[in-house]
């Protein structure tokens, strides 16, 4: 009895989720269809049909998943220590200086390999 309740509800999960991508395929074919029209409109159009195919999939099991991965992402962000804008300066300094650095130094080392190659080619003066 529960194996057919099972399959019952992702048969029709299956069936709201066919929908909600036929309704994203409707929104963004509309868009391209009504190119004559108003962008305003066309966005608003397409908006809402993709809210509403969004309102379709909240409601099967994988949707709630998503819905609540997303939850428990927002609070995983909210956990995290971002820097100080005077750490962030730092840093990009340091970068910068850093990035300077290597390139002279990659500079220097192309001039010398450049000179090497003509004298033992016999170019060098």
């Amino acid at each position: 009895m529960a194996e057919k309740a099972v399959s019952a509800r992702s048969a029709i999960d299956l069936l709201k989720i066919s929908t909600s991508v036929l309704l994203i395929i409707l929104a963004v074919s509309g868009f391209y269809y009504f190119s004559g029209q108003m962008v305003v409109f066309r966005v608003l159009g397409m908006l809402f049909l993709a809210g509403l195919a969004a309102g379709i999939f909240y409601t099967t099991a994988p949707g709630r998943r998503v819905w609540q991965f997303l939850l428990d992402s927002r609070t995983e962000v909210r956990k995290m220590v971002w820097p100080t804008r005077t750490e962030t300066t730092q840093v990009t300094l340091v970068i910068i200086a850093l990035v300077i650095v290597v390139g002279l130094a990659l500079w220097g080392l192309d001039l010398f390999l450049a000179w090497a190659i003509k004298m033992l080619m016999g170019y060098g003066g």
